[in-house]
């Protein structure tokens, strides 16, 4: 099988959701299988640090051996000010061993967010979420209009990658264009690393 990790930071749920649905796209490609991955919390410079205490359920924390082992990346964030979050940005400090050693390079690679607004970031975030897997030699891998729900949807959903929107204090289903199109981009990072795991 080829194993497609699914890392994402979530505080409440509605980006693991999203998540969810990108592990969708992934197992429904033949060979393909999703390894859903969290990172923990971090402590705001200042406040008291106790090492974040290991997922009672849900997601595992991810590794650096989840990253070499895996044969594609789907990364996921809610937006934060346009960038991702500091626990997923802390994470990805955290692995220039792996740049040293290329392990990531020319491995299908995409990114997935949520917000509270429509134009609160949900097309920068994905953008600068793809800034660290550049610098990996990862191939990025977005979402065309030959999604018919990317010229559809009233939510989330754009081109650089999947998203949602989920207004603040409030917790809806994801539209039927949002679940399209985070499982699509499942699908499409999916397909391309079957294809390149395939024996020439």
């Amino acid at each position: 099988m080829t194993d497609i990790l699914v890392l994402f930071y979530s505080r409440g749920g509605t980006t693991a959701e999203l998540a969810r649905q990108v592990a969708r796209g992934v197992d429904a490609v033949p060979g393909a299988r999703a390894r859903l991955r969290t990172v923990p919390p971090v402590a705001a410079p200042g406040a008291p640090s106790n090492p974040a205490p290991v997922p009672q359920e849900g997601a595992p924390y991810a590794s650096h051996d989840d990253l070499r082992e895996c044969a594609g990346l789907l990364l996921g964030s809610p937006v934060r000010f346009g960038n991702m979050a500091a626990p997923l940005m802390a994470f990805f400090d955290g692995t220039s061993s792996l740049w040293l050693t290329g392990v990531l390079a020319g491995k299908p690679a995409g990114a997935f967010t949520s917000g509270s607004t429509m134009h609160g970031g949900q097309e920068t975030t994905p953008l600068s979420m793809l800034l660290p897997l550049l610098h990996h030699g990862m191939l990025l891998v977005g979402l065309p209009f030959t999604e018919s729900a990317l010229s559809s949807t009233t939510g989330g959903g754009t081109p650089y990658g999947a998203s949602r929107v989920v207004p603040n204090g409030t917790r809806p289903a994801l539209t039927d264009a949002e679940r399209q199109l985070a499982q699509a981009l499942g699908r499409r990072v999916a397909e391309i690393a079957v294809r390149l795991a395939a024996p020439a």
